[in-house]
């Protein structure tokens, strides 16, 4: 094979592999400008005046962001829609939906812990429900965008051209458990449910076409339990002023300190969440 052969298919197109490593460097490159140029300036600037930002997430969004313009611009030509970031897939009928799946999913099985008596609210100090839901969301939107595009960005629609949805999909979720090894308290049960997370966010990437639906319900579920419920989150605990939900019951179904998504009763409503996503998927197809 020759040298061109090996980096582009007989189209002309880049390879698969070279451009997922051109998408690493991109983004890499664009990472430590971010740092040094607007994350770490900003952080100084708004530091006074009582704004904290996180510098490891803003960094690694920005990072993504320039990564996927890079690719999608120059390197790798392609439309928005290639990623699921066309404007169509911002409409807001989509953006709602993304979001009241990934509330509902892990609504609903929390609701049926606390009438389980598995979970229950206890005191805790005083503060503003507002303002604590304020920083949170703050905190929570840009994470769950950085997740969602290194997880189901570019590197995902790369895989599911080459390899077809379902092994992108395996593949990408597999990525996204091993991703929160490193949380506190997580063990191989947590690692296995956030790869179902994986799974079931990337059903509402291809479902609805649109990877801003699956940022609204991956920062929807995280919303639920961080701002609502005040559990928490990927084993980090969040503010949580005047009261908190603790685990009461096993914590497999629970999932203890790592929060409710790290039990079984959030797997089961991923589930109902995938069920209804492939049966939208095959009237949609009919």
């Amino acid at each position: 094979m020759t040298l061109r052969g090996a980096l582009f298919s007989p189209d002309g197109a880049l390879r698969a592999p070279w451009r997922i490593v051109l998408f690493a460097l991109a983004t890499s490159a664009c990472g430590v400008i971010a740092l040094n140029v607007i994350v770490g300036p900003l952080a100084l600037l708004v530091t006074p005046i009582g704004v904290t930002v996180d510098r490891t997430i803003w960094t690694f969004l920005l990072a993504l962001l320039g990564g996927h313009v890079i690719m999608v611009k120059w390197i790798d030509p392609r439309p928005w829609r290639f990623v699921g970031l066309d404007r169509a897939a911002a409409r807001p009928r989509i953006l709602t939906t993304g979001f009241v799946l990934g509330a509902a999913s892990i609504a609903l099985p929390v609701v049926l812990l606390i009438g389980m008596h598995w979970m229950g609210r206890v005191p805790n100090v005083g503060g503003s429900w507002l303002g604590a839901a304020a920083r949170l969301s703050f905190f929570l939107l840009p994470a769950a965008l950085w997740e969602e595009l290194f997880a189901r960005g570019y590197g995902f629609a790369v895989l599911r051209q080459v390899w077809g949805w379902r092994a992108a999909l395996l593949v990408t979720s597999l990525v996204f458990g091993a991703l929160h090894l490193n949380n506190p308290d997580a063990d191989l049960r947590s690692a296995t449910l956030v790869a179902l997370a994986g799974v079931f966010l990337g059903a509402v990437l291809i479902v609805t076409r649109s990877l801003y639906a699956a940022w609204m319900a991956h920062f929807a579920w995280n919303w639920t339990m961080a701002v609502l419920f005040h559990t928490a989150v990927s084993g980090f605990p969040l503010e949580a002023p005047n009261y908190k939900y603790v685990d009461s019951g096993p914590d497999w179904a629970t999932g203890g300190p790592w929060g409710p998504e790290g039990g079984l009763a959030a797997g089961a409503g991923m589930v109902g969440g995938l069920a209804y996503l492939f049966a939208r998927r095959r009237r949609e197809e009919s």
